[in-house]
């Protein structure tokens, strides 16, 4: 059984990693906005709760989300491990999760924690171009169009997203450093954290996270 986290800000490459795990070992990733939508969607308990913090534009409260979370690692998919991704945001997230976890007689085995300075961090953001016409997206340094600001693939023109912007990055960074940079420490203290350089090719740096998992 492997239960993982996966720690690391905007842009680390968290989810083009989470995607070789699940191949690797053939465990679920479970982002919290993906669970919580099909919560609300499917009615569950939690689901219904949320939804009503949602409805009234409220924040949903991390008992809710602590809730969804226990309702999918109970279901079958997760009997051999699962890979979390985006959640906990918070030490007291970490905290409530571990409890839920003791209850079910389980534990997280790895924290991956994933880091880039923050320069390449928002050249791997700001970079990104999108088509106003078909939505194909490039990236100005790493996948560039042929024509500077033409799409390939239906020559529309290509865009900067509002969320892309220099600003909005710089303000999604310095949430992470808030909230969620202190799970560092607390993972750390718990002898459970394995910190992983962001840069290199996909390939090394996932021969690096299998290697920290498997203690060699």
């Amino acid at each position: 059984m492997t239960n993982l986290i996966l720690l690391g800000p905007p842009g680390v490459g968290k989810g083009t990693q989470a995607k070789l795990l699940i191949e690797k070992y053939g465990i679920p990733q479970i982002s919290t906005g993906d669970i919580l939508r099909a919560a609300v969607k499917d009615q569950t308990p939690m689901g219904v709760k949320a939804k009503g913090y949602m409805d009234s534009g409220a924040l949903v409260p991390d008992a809710v989300v602590i809730g969804i979370v226990e309702e999918r690692l109970v279901q079958a998919d997760c009997a051999e491990g699962f890979i979390l991704d985006g959640f906990p945001r918070t030490v007291a997230q970490a905290d409530a999760l571990g409890q839920v976890l003791s209850g079910m007689s389980r534990k997280i085995d790895h924290v991956i924690s994933l880091s880039v300075d923050k320069g390449e961090l928002l050249k791997r953001l700001t970079g990104r171009r999108a088509c106003a016409k078909c939505g194909a997206v490039f990236h100005v340094d790493f996948a560039p169009a042929k024509v500077a600001g033409v799409c390939d693939a239906c020559g529309g023109e290509l865009f900067q997203r509002e969320d892309d912007k220099e600003e909005t990055i710089l303000k999604r960074l310095a949430v992470y450093e808030e909230q969620t940079a202190p799970l560092i420490a607390y993972y750390e203290s718990c002898g459970l954290l394995r910190s992983v350089n962001g840069l290199g090719t996909v390939e090394g740096i996932q021969a690096d996270i299998v290697s920290r998992i498997q203690g060699s």
